[in-house]
């Protein structure tokens, strides 16, 4: 809404954000601008790190423009972000290319075909590529941003904490990954839009929104879980509501086969890009010898023997995964490429990235907690009990309101998972992308807590909003410098911030600078 001033501070806050972080990761370029020695002196201290990560040659000779953008953006291309540049560029070549999802680069790809086309006498494909990562990745942050807001608001039913939760996710602890050439930040904007689109019951605008994510990450299909809880809450409720009403249980079976078959399809439109993308892989590495050997350049074919990639039809030899009775390349790839599996990491030596994941491991383990102490009898019926703050239609507000459950469930899934069964450092990334719960629970906690906050109305504020004054103006005694965004009120009464409000915002900002110091010289992070 036009009107709301939180969300123009939103999205004024995610711009901001992002501005920074672009300026901060930016290599040191002679007379381009003092602000950057900053960043200038973290590349003297810390040297790009010798990464054994996949790095594909460049093929073509840069020119001075293309130097250019890598000395400003080359820090964004570290890591898997290779994978998604080399995929946009040349597809998937290398059979463990298939690890990352197609929608992405093909985002990438498109628009520095389509938008940045004007460009293409100053600046080679891979250049142009990288540009566009940076430019779109910059626009999803914001607009996931702007969605997490309005997801908020109808979930939590409480404003303020919505709009805590929407500016902590400008400086989320996976900011890094927010920017670089990762798909991260499409997926948080396509997976809070289709959840707030869900809550607002525009199910086919949702179901297409999961869809789309589920083409950019592979975790979006767990997102299909929402909709088999929403579509079996509201049956349950609708079933109770008409108990020992003979004449209402035909209507009763008809939505019920309804309410299969809509569930259905729209399980079958989130799996579906995953499905076509296995088939495609198939094709593509298990089917006939179609020479693409033959036309892959020389250096490429030479990074495949030297370090063992594989080519599609390589040889006249199809991989092991083809002869499965479901030959699904993503599962294999995550075997036998990267270790992927139950318990595989618990090695003492993977100890330090077990303590790189404590923070959000934590976090994530309170706020389910927390949910569950407050309503245990809610969390063991599921929430399918019909009761009677619903039926007056004055529900909780808040982190501890109902509909906040799927929620919880959602990310303590994504957490056990996490945990138990892939390389536990991606777990800030992967809930941070993912899932609303870090945002909510972390605001929850300094809006709770946290005295230099200044007491705000927690009942239902998701109405019409009243004026900007009456919304964002602070006045009384909030400390000196008030501001109308609560975490820069906070970061300027840095000294008197409780120890809890210390450590929330310790492990944003610690993780928002960090990652980009490491990550951004090709340095193990999260």
């Amino acid at each position: 809404s036009r009107r709301d001033p939180h969300l123009r501070e939103v999205v004024r806050f995610a711009v901001c954000c992002r501005a920074l972080t672009l300026l901060l990761q930016a290599r040191s370029v002679p007379d381009f601008n003092p602000s950057l020695l900053f960043q200038a002196l973290f590349n003297l201290l810390i040297p790009d790190h010798a990464a054994d990560a996949f790095s594909p040659p460049r093929l073509s000779e840069p020119g001075l423009w293309d130097l250019l953008v890598e000395r400003l953006l080359g820090g964004l291309s570290r890591w898997d972000a290779e994978h998604f540049l080399f995929i946009a560029e040349r597809g998937y070549l290398y059979e463990h290319n298939c690890a990352f999802f197609p929608l992405y680069p093909l985002s990438v790809r498109a628009v520095a075909e389509g938008a940045l086309w004007p460009l293409q006498r100053l600046l080679r494909l891979r250049s142009r590529l990288l540009l566009s990562a940076v430019l779109l990745n910059s626009l999803f942050s914001v607009l996931a941003a702007t969605a997490l807001y309005q997801l908020g608001c109808v979930v939590l039913r409480c404003r303020g904490v919505a709009f805590l939760a929407a500016l902590l996710f400008s400086i989320s602890p996976a900011n890094v990954f927010m920017a670089a050439a990762y798909s991260e930040s499409m997926f948080a904007f396509l997976a809070f839009s289709a959840m707030w689109q869900l809550e607002k019951g525009q199910s086919w605008l949702s179901g297409l929104l999961f869809s789309l994510a589920s083409g950019a990450r592979a975790n979006g299909l767990i997102n299909a879980g929402f909709f088999l809880y929403s579509r079996g809450k509201c049956f349950a409720l609708r079933l109770q509501g008409a108990s020992g009403s003979v004449r209402k249980l035909p209507p009763l079976w008809k939505e019920l086969l309804s309410v299969a078959s809509s569930v259905v399809l729209m399980c079958a439109g989130i799996f579906l890009p995953f499905a076509l993308f296995q088939y495609y892989a198939y094709v593509r590495f298990c089917g006939p010898d179609t020479g693409l050997e033959r036309a892959v350049p020389k250096p490429l074919l030479q990074l495949a023997l030297d370090k063992g990639y594989r080519l599609a039809a390589m040889d006249g030899l199809k991989p092991p995964w083809c002869s499965q009775r479901f030959p699904v390349v993503y599962s294999y790839i995550q075997d036998i490429y990267w270790n992927v599996g139950f318990l595989r990491y618990f090695e003492l030596r993977q100890l330090p990235n077990f303590l790189l994941a404590l923070p959000v491991t934590l976090l994530g383990s309170w706020a389910a907690w927390t949910y569950i102490i407050a309503d245990p009898r809610y969390c063991l019926t599921l929430g399918l009990e019909r009761r009677k703050s619903e039926e007056e239609g004055k529900p909780r507000a808040g982190f501890c309101c109902p509909a906040v459950f799927v929620y919880v469930v959602h990310a303590t899934v994504l957490l056990a998972f996490g945990f138990f069964c892939v390389h536990v450092q991606v777990l800030t990334r992967f809930l941070g992308s993912s899932s609303p719960i870090l945002y909510w629970f972390s605001a929850h906690l300094l809006q709770e807590y946290e005295p230099l906050l200044c007491s705000q109305e927690t009942d239902d504020q998701t109405a019409t909003p009243r004026s900007e004054k009456s919304l964002l103006g602070k006045s009384g005694s909030c400390g000196k410098g008030t501001s109308a965004n609560p975490v820069v009120r906070l970061l300027q009464n840095r000294r008197l911030i409780s120890p809890l409000g210390r450590c929330v915002l310790g492990f944003f900002l610690s993780y928002w600078l960090l990652g980009l110091i490491l990550h951004c010289n090709f340095l193990p992070w999260t």
